[in-house]
């Protein structure tokens, strides 16, 4: 994707292929001297088990510029923690790994929930959000990344490059979304963004009108990509979604407390491949299929705070109007795949259009019905105002997790 457009709306830097990546970490290294670099890495047990970790692991042990890597760890039990554990003392980085069902940090979610300040449910938002916590606990971060645990495409350039942005000090931004080009196995991949986000966005500007957050988040190439990066004073004031609008919620969070010049985007590599979530047509609170209501729930969530009026009519008219952009979109899509050589299923990709469709009626049917939803985990802010031990506490949690388990040799209990 070597060129040097730029859209109007934010910063896009591209990668020219001008400069080495030995370069590039140099100059990170000396950034790092004064303004420590931090990296969440949101993990299931299962992804140890997987293809893509091994890999990352052993890159990231090659950045010198890193002062801390975190890592939330879900669904886990005590050996599998120790597992981890093990895996992890391969980066010669400062590393802590958060054991999220632990008995600890399970008192320290009661804790929250007396005061009706825990996270609703499991999953990334939370898991992210703990990280975020412990990091602010930490007090000596300047920079913080994430990226997911399942990139099977993963290279040195692409932390290198979506941290840059936001380290050097010479640069006003204060957050890096990663974009890139979804394809892998010799398929055009990226179906949420290619058949729902990109004609979702071209019909709520029809249906709605002109809007400046619809054409932010027109600007991002990649809007659900899982790598970002950001200055950390802001993540107080962050609020995280505990739904699968996780990307959407922290770009329109970017929206609200940060001016558009102060986010940009950045090209992290020239293809990605992770781990593919399944439609699940049958089980709406499953796969695509919950994924693409959620997402859908938080952008109406937005435009409706930016003063958009919502009303059965007008998701009517947005369930068609996207219908007719997504089947002329998916068009664009298969000719792009067969000059490039690559494939789509045509049929499947029509069918999930029609999934998508009735679930924009459906996000909007739950958004009508529940006014009062409030999908946010409460800021880092709020939690200390309710009650300021409490990040030190989660710190003391987890440390206390891992030196118990430091002093305990692991045995497999297949030994």
């Amino acid at each position: 994707m070597a060129d040097f457009h730029q859209n109007g709306n934010i910063a896009q830097f591209h990668n020219l292929r001008s400069r080495s990546i030995e370069e590039l970490e140099y100059e990170l290294e000396t950034f790092a001297t004064s303004r420590k670099i931090t990296l969440i890495l949101p993990s299931l047990f299962s992804e140890l088990e997987g293809p893509a970790l091994a890999n990352i692991i052993k890159t990231l042990s090659e950045a010198r510029y890193l002062h801390r890597i975190i890592i939330g760890l879900d669904r886990a039990n005590e050996e599998q923690f120790r597992m981890a554990r093990e895996f992890f003392s391969a980066l010669p980085q400062e590393h802590t790994v958060i054991w999220n069902d632990s008995p600890r940090m399970k008192a320290f979610q009661d804790r929250l929930e007396a005061l009706g300040l825990a996270p609703q449910e499991p999953g990334k938002g939370k898991n992210v959000w703990t990280s975020i916590g412990y990091l602010l606990g930490c007090a000596d971060t300047a920079i913080m990344a994430i990226h997911d645990c399942d990139i099977l495409t993963y290279e040195r350039e692409m932390l290198a490059r979506l941290v840059y942005p936001v380290a050097n000090p010479n640069f006003s931004y204060q957050l890096s979304k990663g974009y890139y080009a979804r394809v892998g196995g010799g398929k055009l991949n990226g179906r949420v963004t290619r058949l729902l986000i990109s004609p979702l966005l071209i019909a709520l500007k029809k249906v709605v009108g002109d809007h400046d957050y619809i054409d932010y988040l027109r600007s991002f190439r990649y809007p659900l990509s899982g790598e970002f990066a950001m200055r950390v004073a802001m993540l107080p004031d962050l609020r995280i979604p505990s739904d699968w609008g996780l990307e959407i919620g922290v770009l329109s969070e970017a929206w609200r407390n940060l001016g558009r010049n102060a986010v940009c985007q950045v090209e992290i590599a020239d293809t990605y491949d992770h781990k593919h979530q399944t439609v699940s047509p049958e089980d709406a609170e499953a796969g695509l299929n919950r994924m693409s209501t959620d997402i859908c729930k938080a952008i109406f969530r937005k435009l409706a705070t930016e003063g958009v009026v919502f009303t059965p009519n007008v998701f009517r008219s947005l369930k068609a109007t996207y219908y007719r952009h997504a089947l002329d979109l998916l068009q664009i899509y298969s000719d792009e795949a067969v000059m490039n050589g690559l494939t789509i299923d045509r049929h499947l990709e029509e069918k999930t259009i029609e999934l998508f469709a009735d679930n924009i009626m459906r996000a909007g049917s739950v958004f009508l019905e529940n006014p009062h939803e409030t999908p946010f985990i409460p800021n880092w802010s709020r939690v200390n105002a309710a009650d300021p031990s409490l990040i030190g506490d989660l710190l003391e949690a987890a440390k206390a997790d891992e030196a118990e388990f430091s002093q305990i040799p692991f045995v497999s209990a297949a030994d």
